[in-house]
């Protein structure tokens, strides 16, 4: 294999990616003209069921269980493959070109909230829930919160990305960040050792910001059989509390919004009404057609 000497200045001259090439660029702003649709409801949601997307559905649909019925919400479909993230309306919403973005329309003035961590927050604070309030367990919510944040990246731009998506196997790569995601999940064993949730005796923004990244990879969800090759089962309490937030009602129903992928029945592309979990999934779509 030839060495690759890098160049004295990097220059954009060819695709890079793998599998993401075609929306993979070095430079940020929009490339089309699109405006965002907008709902009925206050809370517009611009997004996709990747683990990032997956963290703010399951916490409009946690806090709907409770009986807000401010957290009402329309979920809109951001195909991230066709570049949908690179729309002028979306570029306005997050600057970024990431999903999932969120639009608060119950405000004075429109508010915009990008950043999953920064909408578990606010989502948090605006309803007073899954959020402690007393200043240890803040704490502790918030350095598992940022924990993830800073860690995922590990496993999903990192580990996944060269495990399952690069064109090519790069064994020192996948070695690397093969061995910081069995370190992560070892940090998360355990702290679920000793405590029922992250953050302590309460489910809170920190657990639904860290299950859909590392309870995905434990119950065998993410980049292929990544779950056999890291040995996932060996995680006895990250399996324990894996599945506790799987049973849980809201959470099921978080994870089919904004869903292109796997049984029809577990997709609800968009979501604009509780009644589209029942007669808007994909398999009834289709039998309609």
């Amino acid at each position: 294999m030839n060495q690759y000497i890098p160049p004295k200045v990097w220059t954009w001259n060819k695709p890079n990616g793998g599998e993401f090439a075609s929306i993979n660029r070095p430079i940020a702003g929009p490339t089309h003209d699109k405006e965002l649709p907008v709902g009925k409801h206050p809370l517009q949601l611009y997004s996709l069921a990747t683990p990032n997307g997956q963290k703010v559905t399951i916490m409009l649909e946690e806090l709907l269980a409770l009986g807000h019925k401010g957290a009402e919400y329309d979920a809109w479909l951001i195909k991230i493959g066709d570049g949908d993230q690179f729309g002028s309306g979306f570029v306005e919403v997050n600057p970024n070109s990431k999903i999932p973005a969120l639009m608060d329309r119950s405000e004075p003035k429109p508010v915009r909230v990008f950043e999953s961590g920064s909408i578990l927050t606010y989502l948090a604070e605006k309803f007073g829930e899954f959020l402690p309030t007393e200043r240890a367990a803040r704490a502790e919510t918030f350095s598992w919160l940022f924990w993830q944040m800073g860690s995922a990246p590990y496993l999903g731009g990192g580990f996944g990305h060269f495990y399952a998506y690069a064109p090519e196997k790069i064994e020192y790569a996948i070695d690397r960040f093969a061995m910081e995601t069995k370190r992560q999940m070892d940090v998360l064993d355990r702290r679920l050792a000793e405590s029922e949730y992250l953050a302590g005796p309460d489910y809170t923004i920190a657990d639904m910001a860290v299950w859909p990244w590392y309870g995905g990879l434990a119950k065998g969800r993410s980049y292929n059989d990544a779950h056999q090759f890291l040995s996932v089962h060996e995680y006895k309490n990250v399996q324990r509390w894996a599945d506790a937030i799987d049973a849980r009602p809201a959470v099921k129903r978080g994870r089919m919004v904004n869903r292109m992928s796997g049984d029809p029945a577990f997709q609800l592309r968009e979501r604009h009404d509780a009644s589209d979990f029942e007669t808007k999934t994909q398999d009834k779509l289709q039998a309609a057609e």
